[in-house]
């Protein structure tokens, strides 16, 4: 027969196992979820204020689980689409601040995520402005997406990104293997929608590469 004091010790010992069974994987699947909600379901004028909810939630994960580079990185990412549609200086010190929770990341593990703090660094120096008004570096985003699909080729993200990235430096013809990678990715289980939405955006890349080569 067991004692109230026994009892006690298998309930927490059992509360314990449980809690080291869930995974970053794990952890992060609502905050996955929720932006690919905001990123692909919700009006571009209410992103903003939807990234910036969700940014707190990232942050109180974090905050609850210091130190696990793949909730770092999703915190630095919901920071970053926040910065994108908030727009203007003002969105400065968001790129900041996930730029700074990406490099953290790095440092702990950059291979978490398959190399996604490489792929969220490399978009952010590629679209923030240059000295002295930003952080942005062309030399250090084209070094990181390299380093990024080094570590995971076949992704859907790093070839994405990094075929937009040579769109909008008009290198058109380098672009076109890296979109086309991209809608070649595999799915990733779990994120439906954002794998949808991704290649919706890389299809509407490569019509404007097409358009523009004729």
């Amino acid at each position: 027969m067991f004692t109230p004091r026994t009892l006690l010790f298998l309930l927490c010992a059992a509360g314990a196992s449980l809690a080291a069974a869930t995974t970053p994987e794990e952890l992060i699947r609502p905050i996955q979820d929720q932006w690919a909600d905001i990123k692909y379901r919700q009006p571009e004028k209410r992103q903003a204020e939807q990234y910036n909810k969700l940014a707190t939630e990232a942050h109180r994960l974090a905050a609850e689980h210091p130190g696990v580079p793949e909730i770092m990185i999703w915190e630095g990412i919901v920071l970053s689409s926040e910065a994108g549609a908030k727009g203007g200086l003002g969105a400065l010190g968001l790129a900041k601040d996930a730029r700074q929770l990406l490099d953290e990341a790095l440092r702990q593990n950059d291979r978490a995520l398959a190399g996604s703090a490489y792929t969220s660094l490399a978009t952010l120096y590629a679209k923030v402005p240059p000295w002295p008004v930003g952080f942005g570096d062309k030399q250090k985003a084209d070094e990181y997406f390299r380093k990024a699909l080094a570590i995971n080729p076949g992704g859907i993200d790093p070839n994405f990104f990094y075929g937009e990235y040579l769109v909008e430096r008009d290198r058109h013809a380098e672009a076109r293997p890296y979109l086309e990678a991209a809608l070649k990715a595999p799915p990733r289980p779990g994120r439906e929608l954002a794998d949808s939405g991704r290649r919706q955006e890389v299809q509407a890349l490569l019509a404007k590469v097409t358009k523009e080569a004729k």
